[in-house]
Formats: C-alpha cells, structure tokens, sequence
C-alpha cells in the first residue's frame, strides 16, 4: 500500500458523511463510532479542508451540530452540507409552495417557506409521522397537480441507530413515485450537485477532494 503522503497528492479537502460514519444516532444522543473524534480532530489540525455531508432529515443543522459537538466533534453549523436548507433555496427559487410530509425535528428548517396552496411535495425521514394518512395526503396534494413535483431529501433505503436498523425515505419516496406515476426530485447524497455545492462551500474541486 502506498504512504499516506501519497495517497493523498494533489488533494485539498476532504468531504466526510455523519451518520454511520462518525457516530450512531439513537436514545440519549447516540454514540461515537471508536476513533471518529480524534479522526476529524486530526483532519482539522492538517492542511485539508473539511466539509461535513449528510442526509440527516429528522433534525435541524443546528440541533444536529449540537449533538455532535456533545458527543466531542469539533464541529460548526456552517461547516455543514445539509439537504433541508438546500431545498429551500429549490423552493425560493422555482416559487414552489411545499405539502411538508417531513419528521418536526427539521420542520424550522422550512419557517421562512410559504405553505399556502401548495403546489408540490417534500418528503423527508418523517419517521412516526409515516402514516397512511400523511402518504395518503402527499399522494392527494401530488395527483391534484397538473405538473407534479415530488422533492425527496434523500433516497436512503435505511440507516441504522443504536437500537438497529431503521427504515430512511427512500421507501417510502418510492411508494409514492410509484402511486403518481412520477420521478422524485432528490436533494442530498447521492445527487451530484449536492456534492458540487459542499465542495464550493470550501472552494475545492473534485479531482482535488477525498
């Protein structure tokens, strides 16, 4: 295996996933995953750029930043790439009104988007708020539309917390792409430009990021 200097020639930031990665969510805050602290602890003291990447849907930037920043990351909200706050740009700049069936622990990521008459869907990690009547709404609001848009943070099969494995969107995405007939926008990994724009969050192009 080649040195580590060389592996890492040429490079310039690094971008780094949250859940699974550096900690287990779950009851009381979820766990640090052995040696993740001291690894991006390590990373900040080098030369790279850091940006952290997640799909997390259930909380807002700011209460996911403090939980990580409990558990011992050093961690700040604006080093963090997020798909809520990223579809809110989507909705202010296509004028979309969203029907939220998103989890309420994200919801005051949406506080400054218009609601009224919606004309489109967002669906996020709703977990408990997954119900037939919530999925039966989204699928009412998105067949009463002539252009139907469906906007997904995320497509994530499932994730697993401390207690085990649990169910992410992308099921349940699917369920209503295929009760629509329609193809789900998704903001959040793996989509392209969602890596773009962590990677001009810290000014780094991809041939030059791990």
């Amino acid at each position: 295996m080649a040195p580590l200097g060389e592996l890492l020639a040429g490079v310039r930031g690094v971008l780094l996933d949250i859940s699974g990665v550096l900690y287990d969510s779950g009851a009381g805050g979820g766990t640090a995953i052995a040696g993740s602290v001291e690894a991006v602890a390590r990373l900040k003291r080098s030369r790279l750029k850091v940006r952290f990447c997640t799909n997390e849907s259930q909380k807002s930037r700011a209460e996911l930043v403090g939980q990580l920043r409990r558990l011992g990351f050093d961690i700040s909200e604006g080093e963090v790439t997020a798909p809520a706050p990223a579809a809110c740009q989507i909705l202010k700049e296509r004028g979309l009104r969203p029907h939220l069936l998103i989890h309420d622990g994200v919801r005051s990521e949406f506080d400054q988007i218009d609601t009224s008459n919606p004309n489109c869907v967002v669906i996020a990690d709703a977990g408990e708020s997954f119900s037939y009547q919530n999925m039966n709404s989204a699928f009412q609001v998105l067949m009463e539309l002539e252009n139907p848009v469906l906007i997904s943070l995320g497509k994530g099969r499932y994730y697993k917390e401390t207690s085990g494995l649990m169910l992410d969107v992308g099921p349940y995405m699917k369920a209503l792409e295929y009760a629509c007939g329609i193809q789900a926008e998704v903001v959040g990994k793996p989509s392209p430009e969602f890596f773009k724009s962590a990677l001009q969050a810290i000014g780094v192009e991809a041939h030059q990021a791990q």
